[in-house]
């Protein structure tokens, strides 16, 4: 079973979300929260997979109550799920270590299909999100950019690996495009976090946009 927290202002939204999330079997909503300070609470409390994050909320926003979430060890997956889609929002998400980014707008399967993508260590961004991340990263100064030539220490296959992670693709559609098992995938996507020490396959992307 996949834990969800769904952290969202809205109350008919938090229950729109819960019911969504428990029609699957293979996932259970263990608490909801109403705000950002809130929600890093009951996730500390509760251990959730997975932390359904709302940005805009009183108290504390989703951005900062994905800051804090952070600094914990062993903490969820955080799944952003926003009405607000500007470039500002997707990229301090992304920044701050958020392993996915949804509009609210996003089809139930595809809500569900992304909670259990992210519980299973992998990124999920909504396709409009992908192309938004990749035309603000050429947009930036290449003085703003911190990756630089990180990508020269990856060998061609683990170049070629963090490219499709780039694009947005699972370890089941890298293992088929790539011709290698799904575990041999795994093993490349963590050596090649360990290389170029990100937390997770959305920062392998940013670092893959940053060096083109």
């Amino acid at each position: 079973m996949i834990d969800v927290l769904v952290v969202d202002d809205d109350a008919l939204v938090r229950s729109g979300l819960s019911m969504i999330l428990q029609s699957d079997s293979d996932i259970i909503v263990v608490g909801e929260a109403a705000d950002g300070q809130k929600g890093v609470e009951a996730a500390r409390t509760l251990r959730p997979d997975v932390v359904l994050m709302d940005i805009r909320m009183p108290l504390m926003d989703g951005l900062t109550a994905t800051e804090m979430l952070r600094s914990d060890a062993g903490s969820s997956a955080i799944l952003v799920l926003t009405t607000f889609d500007t470039d500002e929002y997707l990229l301090r998400a992304l920044r701050l270590g958020a392993n996915g980014f949804l509009l609210k707008d996003t089809p139930p399967r595809d809500i569900i299909d992304a909670v259990k993508r992210v519980s299973d260590g992998e990124s999920m961004l909504s396709p409009s999100a992908v192309g938004r991340l990749v035309s603000a990263w050429r947009e930036q100064d290449s003085r703003s950019r911190t990756t630089g030539n990180t990508l020269e220490q990856l060998t061609a296959r683990e170049l070629e690996v963090a490219i499709a992670v780039s694009r947005g693709l699972s370890n089941a559609e890298i293992s088929a495009n790539l011709y290698m098992s799904v575990a041999t995938v795994k093993a490349y996507v963590s050596r090649i976090l360990s290389k170029l020490e990100c937390t997770n396959r959305v920062q392998i992307a940013i670092a893959v946009f940053e060096s083109r």
